[in-house]
């Protein structure tokens, strides 16, 4: 891989594996959450455009982000059937 072209900046990389576990421990996972119920209930209520705000507002949002690489990078995989 070529890491040469990246678009990180070098100040931005992380150095310290701490540093991370820190910044995880203080995201407001719950959010998220809350954004996908409200999500739901405008799309129950009919609201089409309530919905296309708080999709838009989702989609941009960084805790979101942050929430589906959480889940992606704890996720187990499926268990085999024995």
């Amino acid at each position: 891989m070529n890491f040469s072209n990246s678009t990180t900046d070098k100040t931005e990389m992380l150095k310290d594996k701490n540093t991370l576990a820190d910044q995880r421990a203080s995201i407001y996972w719950t959010q998220v959450n809350r954004l996908q119920a409200r999500i739901a209930k405008a799309t129950v209520k009919g609201d089409k455009n309530k919905v296309k705000r708080l999709q838009y507002l989702l989609t941009h949002s960084f805790y979101a982000k942050a929430y589906a690489v959480k889940k992606v990078t704890s996720n187990k995989g499926r268990t085999p059937l024995g």
